[in-house]
């Protein structure tokens, strides 16, 4: 299973944008068992586009959207609701993104995350590869991914070895960011490239003990729930009463008043 965590929403309506209308799909594997997708999350999705003034063409739920035998065939059954979407919201794995961006001539966005449990499994066997970055940018780089497709994994255009589209490492190996601009160019999206995007965080990729306290990391693990948040209770404040005057500054106040 490929773990994965929701990106914000704001993030997502941002990278939408300039499109009006929005096709969301959702995979029903890995994104299901993670509780970070399913179709709860496309109508939480789907009221925030509403909101930032998208039209909302369909939703549609994909048993397993890295899958492009699978998508090629639910995705044709409902060519009309494609061919109505200017941008399609994917909630799956970063390899789920990539495959259908390989299938729709449409900007693709990914909903969520990757994040790395130390390895990937139980993929559809085709070209797409996901570095599990923890911060995905197929948003941005149509749809192919410049983690795995660069060599050197640049996220912010091609170095100065390449050479009529080859990358320096191999001449028989393309290179990722000449794809990237190629993709751009033909959605329409070469502004995209004017975003600079910041640098990789690579702490993303750790994985931390909180993780491999769970079965994310080894179904053996035996998972403790935590223990419930304990409200605090409210301290009464004691009103003070006022100090009676003592003997002696009564006679003091007498003096005074004459």
């Amino acid at each position: 299973m490929n773990a994965t965590s929701k990106k914000k929403l704001t993030e997502v309506v941002s990278m939408c944008e300039p499109a009006k209308n929005v096709l969301l799909i959702g995979c029903s594997g890995c994104p299901v068992g993670m509780e970070t997708g399913g179709e709860e999350q496309l109508k939480t999705c789907a009221a925030k586009l509403e909101e930032a003034g998208k039209t909302v063409v369909g939703r549609m739920m994909i048993d397993m959207v890295c899958n492009k035998a699978l998508d090629g065939i639910r995705l044709g059954r409902r060519a009309d609701v494609v061919a109505a979407c200017d941008t399609v919201v994917v909630y799956a794995c970063g390899v789920g993104v990539q495959a259908v961006a390989n299938i729709l001539e449409r900007p693709v966005v990914p909903g969520l995350n990757t994040i790395s449990v130390g390895g990937m499994q139980g993929l559809w066997p085709s070209h797409e590869r996901c570095g599990q970055c923890g911060d995905c940018l197929l948003g941005y780089t149509g749809g192919i991914c410049p983690i795995t497709m660069c060599s050197k994994s640049l996220v912010n255009g091609t170095c100065g070895g390449t050479n009529n589209g080859k990358c320096e490492v191999s001449p028989d190996k393309d290179c990722g960011w000449y794809l990237i601009y190629e993709r751009l160019k033909s959605l329409g999206r070469l502004d995209d490239l004017k975003r600079m995007n910041a640098p990789r965080d690579y702490q993303l990729q750790d994985i931390p003990d909180s993780r491999r306290a769970t079965m994310l990391w080894a179904l053996e693990v035996e998972e403790v729930p935590a223990p419930p948040k304990k409200k605090k209770k409210k301290k009464k404040k004691k009103k003070k009463k006022a100090a009676k005057g003592s003997g002696a500054g009564k006679a003091v106040m007498k003096e005074a008043n004459g």
